[in-house]
């Protein structure tokens, strides 16, 4: 018999949570970044959900927050017209990007280091021009050679890093929700309307999806929509393993832990939930209970709202 699924639910935000991301795989272990419409992004222990601290400095709604692969820095994106870089240790901030328009999103290219003297390790929505409309997500691919964009014009655009020139568009009928690079096999998990698509191969859910991920291994990749569930899916069949139903509202983002033992997702109700892969198995906070019909030993987790300090 399955087992129920049993989240962990990471209370702190007082609006929608928007945007996720993992940082890699360090020395302390990992780590999980979240943009809040409240304006003040956090950061947390990536298996547990623990609260770290809190980046304080932005004068409007958070659209997107990253950490480098080591966990050493922070990037977000606001409302108040700047993307700011911060020291992901002390909290501190170090770089802030201003723009003419609301900025959505923020990413670091692969490199181990940001460096100040080099601002281009960063992609700035504004520096990309092309799009008819607010650009909702931008990557960077093909060993950091290439920046993937995608607008609110119902496109997805492929851009030369040297040049900024365009290499390719993909139009689609409705506007691209998500997306996600995958590196290894150079696999893009992009979600629009009630669609999931990777590369050419197609899934239809059953009500509009918000964001996907796939798990690092391929074998299989969760969605979160506008119905308030988790669904599951096996990569090589598309067939839908699983769904959980736990959040209070839409769920706007989710993404999978670098390594895979659990994924994130974030709602319009102000939380975060850490969902195990395997259900059941003893991984960070949750204990495994025989026999396996029961369920997990740990109900579920919940966190009081941190205090307004740095991190």
């Amino acid at each position: 018999m399955a087992m129920r699924q049993t989240p962990l639910t990471c209370s702190g935000h007082t609006r929608p949570v928007v945007d996720l991301a993992f940082s890699g795989i360090t020395p302390h272990g990992y780590f999980l970044i979240s943009a809040c419409k409240d304006g003040k992004p956090m950061l947390r222990q990536g298996d547990t959900g623990d609260w770290i601290g809190t980046f304080l400095g932005h004068k409007g709604a958070v659209w997107g927050a990253t950490l480098n692969t080591d966990a050493t820095k922070a990037a977000t994106a606001a409302a108040d017209f700047t993307a700011k870089v911060w020291d992901a240790v002390s909290g501190d901030e170090i770089l802030t990007l201003a723009h003419k328009h609301i900025v959505k999103t923020v990413t670091f290219t692969q490199v181990s280091e940001l460096s100040m003297n080099k601002p281009e390790h960063l992609i700035s929505p504004q520096e990309i021009a092309g799009h008819t409309s607010a650009i909702k997500k931008a990557l960077w691919c093909n060993n950091d050679k290439q920046i993937l964009s995608a607008a609110d014009d119902k496109t997805i655009r492929l851009w030369d890093r040297s040049s900024m020139t365009e290499v390719k568009t993909l139009s689609f009928d409705t506007s691209v929700s998500s997306m996600e690079y995958v590196p290894e096999g150079e696999i893009l998990v992009i979600t629009y309307g009630k669609t999931i698509a990777f590369y050419n191969c197609l899934i239809k859910s059953f009500s509009p999806i918000n964001s996907a991920s796939l798990h690092p291994e391929k074998d299989f990749f969760v969605a979160g929509g506008e119905d308030f569930k988790l669904y599951k899916f096996d990569y090589g069949t598309k067939e839908e393993l699983e769904s959980y139903k736990g959040h209070f509202g839409p769920v706007h983002c989710v993404r999978f832990s670098p390594d895979g033992e659990l994924y994130a997702s974030g709602s319009e109700d102000g939380t975060l939930r850490l969902w195990q892969t395997a259900v059941g198995k003893t991984y960070g906070l949750w204990k495994c209970v025989l026999p396996e019909d029961l369920v997990a030993e740990n109900s579920e987790q919940l966190y009081t709202s941190p205090p307004e300090i740095k991190a």
